[in-house]
């Protein structure tokens, strides 16, 4: 990224017009230390310290002149450093999540999915970086012939996926385990938008603990499959957890379609998690498929 460099004459210009401003609002009888107060001199002939008078320092100590709109708009220029969140941020895993799905460059895939979903009663922890709801056992997601059993799922205020450079305020995390290697995981990533309220959300955001660190059984029944779209596709690729230890051992599935919340239900889980996306990680040379 290109970063506009201004004139050196420009500010050399504008640190000579402060340090002048300075010079003038000094009285030439008054000296100074680093951290100290003013003291006043002794005046000629006498022994001892004279205090100056209100209208003299009234006379001597002008107010420094306010920088111009155009020469504060310079000294910013020059300390400013233009940063992008589109940048993926260095990291010295290979695989590493989440990252910013450009459309337009992903292949054609032909991965099979199908979702075995029961709904469970309410299990919600506030963890203080987010909010985990903990799924009751029974149901799973079949990916490729094989089978990863729904555990919890938890939330990120913003979205930490980017789909063609957007950031959206909130994504939803599915997490899977491999029935017979639980250590590989399959997250489900949906993206939500502020509109309508969303039916999972509508008394959960209610039901999470006021504090970090506590748990809450609910006698609710929550289904994790509404927040599917009938037709929607997603966006495969091999990557990582997005928090410690990023582990390296994760298929996502990013949904193609955008969800909708209402403001209130995202505002809700901000005000309890706070924004804990992971910054974007390099792509490199992994293939983002598509498939519907």
């Amino acid at each position: 990224m290109a970063v506009k460099l201004l004139p050196v004459s420009i500010v050399l210009s504008f640190l000579a017009a402060c340090s002048s401003q300075q010079a003038a609002s000094s009285p030439a009888d008054v000296a100074t230390s680093p951290g100290e107060e003013p003291t006043a001199q002794p005046a000629q002939g006498g022994g001892g310290s004279v205090e100056p008078a209100p209208a003299e320092l009234a006379k001597t100590a002008a107010p420094a002149a306010e920088p111009s709109t155009q020469e504060r708009q310079t000294l910013a220029e020059a300390e400013h450093v233009a940063v992008s969140y589109l940048l993926p941020e260095a990291s010295e895993g290979r695989s590493q999540s989440p990252i910013n799905i450009v459309s337009s460059r992903t292949v054609q895939g032909k991965h099979k999915v199908k979702f075995h979903y029961q709904s469970s009663k309410e299990h919600v922890d506030n963890l203080g970086h987010t909010v985990k709801v903990t799924y009751d056992a029974g149901s799973s997601l079949e990916y490729d012939g094989k089978s990863f059993d729904l555990v919890q799922f938890h939330f990120h205020t913003p979205s930490e996926h980017l789909l063609d450079g957007v950031t959206y305020p909130m994504e939803m995390h599915l997490v899977h385990a491999e029935h017979d290697h639980p250590e590989h995981l399959l997250v489900v990533g949906a993206l939500f938008k502020e509109g309508d309220p969303n039916k999972l959300l509508a008394k959960l955001v209610e039901n999470v603990p006021e504090h970090a660190g506590e748990h809450a059984d609910k006698d609710l029944d929550l289904d994790a499959s509404t927040i599917f779209k009938r037709g929607e596709g997603y966006y495969h690729y091999e990557g990582s957890l997005t928090t410690p230890p990023y582990s390296e051992s994760v298929t996502w599935l990013v949904l193609d379609q955008v969800h909708e919340a209402s403001a209130e239900q995202i505002e809700a889980l901000n005000r309890i998690e706070g924004n804990n996306a992971r910054h974007i990680q390099d792509q490199r040379a992994r293939l983002i498929d598509h498939w519907h």
